[in-house]
């Protein structure tokens, strides 16, 4: 197996493989997408620190009560 890196833009989908790499590849290859780009989706955990869920009844638990249930 031989590892070939290159940055090329996607095009309806499609990832064109370079002229000068085209020799070097069979038919079967192994991609790895690297995005230089974030997805523009926060996951949930950021969602939750930005907008945190209010409950009236909410009371977190002391240290002393974490190490009680261990």
């Amino acid at each position: 197996m031989e590892a070939i890196e290159f940055k090329t833009k996607i095009k309806n989908g499609t990832i064109q493989i370079p002229k000068k790499y085209k020799q070097r590849t069979g038919n079967n290859v192994k991609v790895i997408i690297i995005s230089e780009q974030g997805t523009g989706q926060a996951d949930i955990i950021d969602k939750l620190l930005a907008n945190p869920i209010k409950s009236k009844d909410f009371s977190p638990f002391l240290r002393e009560e974490i190490y009680e249930r261990i």
